[in-house]
């Protein structure tokens, strides 16, 4: 049996490594590991209990090129910083000074038959310099340095809710190789329910928030709803509507939903003489044109005491100049009377949301993770690290030995495994054929580039 090298940096849980190691064994192809990398403590220790590790190492920009062993495929779910607004002006121009740089650098200097690198869907468009443009400056020049280095490079955007797993996750995979250029194209489609990763019969959640929630709404009519006095919508429950900060009136209630809309109109940062933003209090004088009943001002005295309203100053933007560019950001401006505004926020709640069995939950982020419940029998409990696990792909067989806290920050970040198992089945078809695809040689930088977008 053949078997292929590889190495795995900002390793986090694994995720890359088991959808490899699982497309190669089921070709035929035995997989080792011949160095990792990761450099967080907790993901660390789970690294430790779930695979053998002949060669870990931490920070992989203290790591020589000297001393990464020779090795057939890179894997890298590699960090991608938010660039400065002076950097955004030069685009990403030149890759020193990020972590791709030594994804880079241990390419040119080992060149492995292929890689696999995995980011946010974010990434194709950071740096955009026109609209009409298909990827921004940073993905452009990513994807021009692989090319420099002689690899036939493809990327696509790919949704794990389409590849049997019962979240959407867009990520974006770059794979390449030395010989071929992989298709992202044509991979089987496949669905799946929240209800088919759930457990059953765990203790519910009994706290004054819960009992909040179903005094006021029939546990049917909870699922896939979201707790969050950000956005409104038919999907979410207000803090108001279920009397979390106090008990108000039917009045109240609809002056609430009211404003809730008005403050995101744009003619009233026209009327104030602001720059629009997304959410601006309003004076009284412009709430009584859309809700004008006796008492408003002592209503909405008594919503801001409660803690549902807020009583300031409309913000206005603010650009400093610092060493690193232009600074912007939001600041109230005490030259324009206040005005009343939603006190907005979601992570301030108990619960972020009710996953509906029947669905498929929206991208799980780190922040997100430890205040999503589900429906267990009559009540609501939270989803455990087991079933987050399945969420993302993970057999049955691994473990996280690690606080529920840090094991939902890891999962948060990790990879949806179902869909790099697919991507992987594409390199290690093409690693067994061999068979080389158009001119892969680039003697000269300024002929067109040999990656495309599947």
């Amino acid at each position: 049996m053949q078997e292929v090298t590889f190495i795995d940096l900002f390793a986090g849980m694994g995720g890359l490594r088991l959808g490899f190691e699982s497309a190669f064994q089921k070709a035929g192809i035995k997989t080792k590991c011949v160095m990792t990398s990761e450099i967080k403590p907790f993901a660390v220790s789970t690294l430790h209990h779930n695979f053998k590790h002949d060669f870990f190492v931490g920070d992989i920009t203290k790591v020589t090129n000297d001393e990464i062993p020779t090795f057939d495929f890179l894997l890298g779910g590699f960090p991608c910083q938010p660039f400065s607004a002076g950097g955004r002006r030069q685009g990403f121009l030149d890759t020193r000074g990020t972590l791709f740089f030594e994804i880079e650098r241990i390419l040119d200097s080992k060149k492995p038959f292929g890689f696999i690198l995995e980011n946010v869907e974010g990434l194709v468009k950071h740096d955009l310099v026109n609209r009409s443009d298909e990827m921004g400056l940073t993905l452009s020049t990513i994807l021009g340095q692989l090319n420099k280095l002689g690899y036939n490079v493809t990327y696509k955007v790919l949704d794990s809710a389409n590849f049997g797993l019962p979240q959407s996750r867009k990520r974006i995979y770059i794979v390449g190789t030395l010989k071929q250029k992989i298709s992202l194209e044509g991979f089987e489609v496949k669905h799946a329910k929240i209800k088919t990763i759930l457990e059953k019969g765990l203790k519910a959640m009994d706290t004054k928030f819960t009992k909040l929630l179903l005094s006021h709404f029939d546990i049917k009519d909870l699922h896939g709803k979201s707790i969050k006095d950000k956005r409104g919508g038919s999907n979410n429950i207000h803090s108001w509507e279920i009397g979390l900060k106090g008990k108000i009136t039917k009045d109240q209630s609809v002056l609430l939903a009211k404003l809730f809309k008005e403050r995101r109109k744009k003619h009233w940062a026209l009327e104030i003489g602001i720059k629009w933003m997304d959410g601006i209090p309003l004076t009284l004088k412009q709430i009584s044109t859309f809700h004008n009943t006796n008492g408003l001002e002592k209503s909405l005295d008594d919503l801001v005491k409660k803690g549902y309203l807020k009583f300031e100053h409309p913000k206005t933007f603010i650009t400093e100049k610092t060493d690193n560019g232009n600074k912007t950001y939001r600041k109230g401006d005490q030259k324009i009377p206040k005005g009343y505004n939603i006190v907005s926020g979601k992570l301030s709640f108990e619960i972020n949301k009710i996953l509906d069995p029947n669905g498929i939950a929206p991208t799980l982020v780190a922040t997100d993770m430890e205040k999503l419940v589900v429906v267990d029998k009559k009540g609501l409990r939270r989803m455990t690290l087991r079933e987050g696990l399945r969420m993302f792909g993970y057999p049955e067989s691994y473990m996280m030995p690690v606080k529920m806290k840090d094991g939902f920050d890891l999962l948060g970040n990790t990879v949806a495994v179902n869909v790099v198992e697919a991507v992987a089945g594409r390199l290690a078809d093409a690693y067994l054929s061999k068979q080389e695809i158009g001119d892969t040689s680039l003697t000269n930088p300024s002929q067109s580039l040999l990656y495309t977008h599947a």
